[in-house]
């Protein structure tokens, strides 16, 4: 089925709406969980105003950006500048937890479901809230992760102690210069293991846990399916949105539900299988948990 144009469905009663999503929820004999950056923004993970003028004013000072999106593409005029800000932005969005528990009231909803989740965050936020390891797909990378900028072979390493050191011995938005990390195998820089071209280096965890999701899929493809979709743009709708979308077609038993703020939507043609919410992820979670009030 080729699916067309989406139709925003959000016009309903929200509290209707909260309602199907938690009879859909609690009948469904498989979830899977699709999730974007909306759902780490619901938890607090905020790129903009307090936050970034909490840990980076000193470099909005002096380079001119306000959002640590920007500062991530900054040309920084030296390596030593460059992983001054990385460094700092790691630890702070991959390292402390998000000020809201909005991945634990997702856990607390699904943990006795059989679940799967494949997300485009690379915030680690899923295992730091409890989520098994082995149900856990991260497309595009983590932070918590270097790769050989080559790279030179599809190999990552851990780089918690290295960021770590690199945040406390920084002075002056500079770390020394024998911090900057380098591949062990073959002494190129290393990078973060972000998808952002074809050198994303995809390592033996990886490919297992894409494998993991693909059996999942297939076990699942009849029956009662919640496609839960959590926070997911259009930037990269190909990942989760419109593989979504094509699988519940297939199902007639499946259901859509999107919970996006601004960008609930869904196509014409499963618009009676979808449940679209406007509104923020972790309001409608915890409605969801608050039987009485849905």
């Amino acid at each position: 089925m080729s699916l067309k144009i989406p139709i925003t469905r959000f016009t309903g009663n929200c509290s209707d709406n909260i309602r199907r999503l938690r009879e859909t929820l609690d009948g469904a004999g498989a979830v899977v969980v699709g999730a974007g950056a909306g759902l780490s923004t619901s938890a607090g993970f905020t790129y903009t105003g307090e936050r970034f003028d909490r840990y980076f004013s000193d470099f909005a000072a002096k380079y001119g950006f306000r959002d640590m999106y920007s500062g991530g593409f900054y040309p920084y005029p030296t390596p030593e500048e460059f992983w001054a800000y990385w460094s700092r932005y790691i630890f702070i969005n991959r390292y402390l937890d998000p000020p809201k528990p909005v991945y634990e009231t997702l856990l607390a909803l699904i943990r006795d479901k059989d679940y799967f989740v494949i997300t485009t965050n690379v915030d680690h936020c899923f295992q730091k809230a409890g989520f098994d390891k082995a149900r856990l797909f991260y497309t595009q990378g983590d932070y918590g992760l270097f790769q050989c900028s080559g790279p030179c072979r599809q190999e990552t390493f851990d780089n918690e102690s290295a960021v770590r050191q690199m945040v406390e011995r920084q002075r002056g938005m500079r770390i020394p210069s024998e911090l900057l990390p380098v591949c062990p195998r073959c002494g190129r820089p290393m990078t973060m293991n972000l998808r952002s071209d074809d050198k994303f280096a995809e390592d033996e965890g990886w490919h297992a846990a894409a494998g993991r999701y693909e059996r999942f899929l297939n076990a699942h493809r009849d029956g009662r399916v919640l496609y839960l979709e959590l926070g997911v743009g259009y930037n990269t709708p190909v990942i989760i949105k419109y593989p979504f979308w094509r699988m519940t077609a297939r199902n007639p038993d499946a259901t859509y539900a999107c919970v996006n703020y601004g960008e609930a939507a869904c196509p014409r043609e499963i618009e009676t299988q979808s449940i679209c919410i406007d509104g923020d992820i972790g309001g409608v979670l915890e409605a969801l948990m608050k039987r009485e009030a849905v």
